[in-house]
């Protein structure tokens, strides 16, 4: 019985994630084993799981991503103006990306967009904020917790179970 994606389920896959230029972010076709994940589990961001779901072993699908799915769309306030003297000891210019603290001591990156004698301009964004993406998926394999996984690839070249 074949198996389709659903929460909770363990899956392995092939993807990649590009703009809409073809300009790829990231790729799994060069990793052995390819990526296993649990669907819920974090590992991808809800928009990319959302579409997954009733998928199964063997499958292919292109998706258009908008930014709200992906990785959000930009927020103004997520531009912070510091003082230059802030950064004493540190060369800067634009794209630097530096590493902050935020109030819970968590990593919080950044990248200097503008600069000046007097201040600095540092994004919050994620990069991708804002960017329609393109999510392409192979799916290789769905188990259903711990069990074996449907896979397309048995000798005979029917389900393997």
């Amino acid at each position: 019985m074949v198996e389709h994606i659903a929460p909770g389920r363990r899956l392995q896959l092939h993807f990649s994630v590009s703009l809409a230029d073809g300009q790829i972010i990231d790729s799994s076709r060069h990793r052995t084993p390819a990526p296993t994940l649990v669907v819920g589990d974090g590992t991808l961001l809800p928009g990319f799981e959302d579409v997954l779901l009733g998928l199964k072993a063997g499958d292919r699908r292109s998706f258009i991503m908008p930014a709200g799915q992906g990785f959000g769309e930009r927020n103004p306030d997520n531009l912070q103006t510091f003082l230059r003297t802030d950064f004493s000891g540190i060369e800067l210019s634009r794209g630097t990306m530096l590493s902050f603290a935020d109030k819970a001591r968590s990593e919080l990156p950044g990248v200097v967009v503008s600069l000046d004698e007097e201040h600095v301009v540092v994004d919050f964004n994620h990069p991708l904020a804002g960017r329609e993406l393109i999510f392409e998926v192979e799916i290789l394999h769905v188990f259903e917790a711990e069990a074996q996984p449907v896979s397309l690839q048995s000798s005979g070249g029917g389900y393997a179970h």
